[in-house]
């Protein structure tokens, strides 16, 4: 490991929009590159903040906390827990104990309107207050699907887009969308072995991505529900290759 990549960057806790945010990183002088990432259901920011130090990426990393709360019993995990918006866990469990990890591509969550809402508020704050030249957007499993949802419904200015174990969700409003990807550089990531979300899933969605004529790195991996170092070592990647020259 280089000397750069072991200094560690400043970590603060912020609230854009009414949002709070755990921020790795700080603004340069050129405002330079913004990231944000959208952490899945039954997680916390603080789950992905350190994956932001370990890539030693110059610029600001912003990790919102979704509004819902989750409860221990829900997420199997000590301590607190958050989504963007609420699932069926029961079904969710069901699924996972029969070894049929879902396809979301039929569902059309009753409050994905307002999470998208709250994003899209939070993101124009941070691009007001940071001033980038470049914006990032991202998530791990739910909350990739909220970015890319938002992604295809509103004017959001981005340069890139980080899809994490992700699968299609409400395709029907999606479906006639897609298009307004072409050309967009984005990296997608999903296990092989997924319990939770399908591995097939995250291919049908690869296609129609593909279709949609987005300029695509596609990392499947030997693995599960999770952002192992393969992956880190293709984000670090790509973030450089699409960071301002400073």
């Amino acid at each position: 490991m280089s000397a750069a990549a072991q200094v560690r960057s400043p970590t603060t806790r912020v609230t854009l929009a009414g949002v709070e945010a755990v921020q790795v990183g700080q603004r340069t002088a050129s405002g330079g590159l913004l990231v944000v990432i959208l952490h899945g259901f039954g997680m916390e920011p603080e789950d992905l903040s350190p994956f932001a130090h370990s890539l030693s990426v110059p610029g600001v990393f912003l990790f919102p906390r979704g509004p819902v709360e989750i409860s221990a019993q829900a997420t199997g995990r000590a301590g607190p827990a958050r989504a963007f918006w609420p699932i069926d866990t029961v079904a969710r469990t069901a699924a996972i104990a029969r070894g049929t990890p879902r396809d979301l591509a039929a569902e059309h969550p009753p409050a994905l309107p307002a999470a998208r809402e709250l994003l899209l508020r939070f993101v124009q704050e941070a691009r007001s207050q940071f001033a980038p030249q470049r914006l990032v957007l991202g998530g791990f499993s739910q909350g990739a699907m909220l970015a890319l949802d938002t992604v295809l419904r509103e004017d959001l200015p981005v340069s890139a887009l980080l899809l994490f174990s992700a699968s299609r969700l409400a395709l029907s409003e999606w479906q006639p969308r897609l298009p307004r990807l072409a050309g967009l550089p984005i990296l997608q990531s999903h296990g092989r072995a997924d319990p939770d979300l399908a591995f097939s899933a995250a291919e049908k969605l690869n296609l129609a991505l593909n279709e949609a004529g987005a300029s695509l790195t596609w990392v499947p991996f030997e693995g599960g529900h999770e952002i192992p170092f393969p992956v880190w070592r293709q984000v670090r990647r790509f973030l450089g290759d699409h960071a301002p020259a400073e």
